[in-house]
């Protein structure tokens, strides 16, 4: 394919659904025709029998009501899941269970977000980039048990462009075998700014193969004039921001959020976003990238810098669970360094 048949690609505008019951909502979806974006915490069932709410598995009946949708894919709840639980709290096996249960278009690999709201320094964010990497082989593994493979979508995770291509790296194999990859982190960043969108996307567009394209999720709409320079790297785009805007529509107008006032706000979100998406181009000024920050001088600090770089490389190896809390260790590996180089 030529240079100017890949930019002639456009992108797609997926809507992210809050679940798949029966009603106004689904059906107007049904009508758009558009691709629909599902969280896994859409399908989890709870029970409150032993003193405390626990999560019990998927209730998976929603699925028999997919019929008649343009597409459905599946996202694993990242966000959602650390925010509201503090950590995922399905394992590997039991998504990849979800995953098997309906022939999605593509189902997204479990990963750990780094939002600010989520990784608050730069040593949690590196933390969750290694988790990320070592869920995505897991769940790659799991799929070829399966025989869901052909669908799995890797996700890669960072804050600065250059830890995406970190994480790309570490799963060239696994990203280059799907062709579409999923950028996370991506719903509350800004546009502009060398952390920004597209500071990710350009840097992405530079550095991956050319077959590669991406999916980006929770992407802002006023983001899509920008995008559509990238519309040969970018494949879709997710959100799910007409909620917002239906709950604050209906507490203005004393009304409840009934599916048929966010399925009114659903169809406008959609041809906004279409509408955007044939603006005229935008583009940003060059963004210089920020580097990693120097390393600490105090040996103390060093020796903390260096435990938490051989525990990331144990579990992007598999040596420690992806879900193990490491902070407890950190402390007493860095001894062991510090201890090693004084004495050595």
């Amino acid at each position: 394919m030529n240079k100017d048949a890949l930019k002639a690609r456009s992108i797609a505008v997926m809507i992210g659904l809050p679940h798949l019951s029966d009603g106004k909502l689904l059906d107007r979806a049904r009508r758009l025709q558009q691709p629909v974006l599902i969280s896994a915490n859409a399908f989890s069932r709870w029970s409150r029998r032993r003193g405390w709410r626990e999560w019990v598995g998927w209730s998976m009946r929603q699925l028999e009501n997919a019929k008649g949708l343009h597409s459905l894919s599946l996202d694993s709840a990242g966000f959602s899941a650390m925010v509201s639980y503090g950590g995922y709290p399905w394992t590997v096996d039991d998504y990849i269970r979800l995953a098997a249960a309906y022939p999605f278009r593509w189902w997204a690999s479990l990963d750990y977000c780094v939002e600010h709201q989520v990784a608050g320094d730069r040593e949690e964010v590196l933390d969750r980039m290694s988790r990320t990497i070592r869920s995505n082989i897991e769940c790659r593994l799991r799929a070829e048990d399966e025989g869901i493979l052909s669908t799995f979508m890797p996700v890669i995770q960072g804050r600065l462009p250059a830890d995406y291509e970190r994480c790309a790296d570490a799963l060239s194999g696994t990203i280059d075998r799907a062709g579409l990859v999923g950028v996370g982190s991506m719903c509350r960043r800004a546009i502009h700014g060398p952390e920004g969108l597209m500071a990710v996307v350009d840097h992405l567009d530079r550095v991956l193969p050319r077959r590669i394209r991406l999916h980006l999720f929770g992407v802002k709409g006023e983001a899509l004039p920008y995008l559509t320079a990238f519309s040969h790297r970018v494949a879709s785009i997710d959100s799910q921001a007409y909620g917002v805007a239906a709950r604050n529509a209906a507490r203005r107008g004393r009304q409840s959020k009934s599916d048929a006032v966010v399925a009114d706000h659903m169809e406008y979100w959609v041809r906004a976003q279409h509408a955007r998406l044939h603006q005229p181009q935008r583009r940003l000024p060059v963004q210089v990238p920020m580097g990693e920050p120097a390393r600490p001088d105090d040996p103390w600090e060093e020796a903390i810098a260096e435990a938490r770089q051989e525990i990331r490389e144990l579990i992007e190896s598999g040596d420690l669970d992806h879900d193990e809390t490491t902070a407890p260790w950190i402390e007493q590996w860095a001894a062991d360094i510090y201890r090693e180089r004084m004495t050595g």
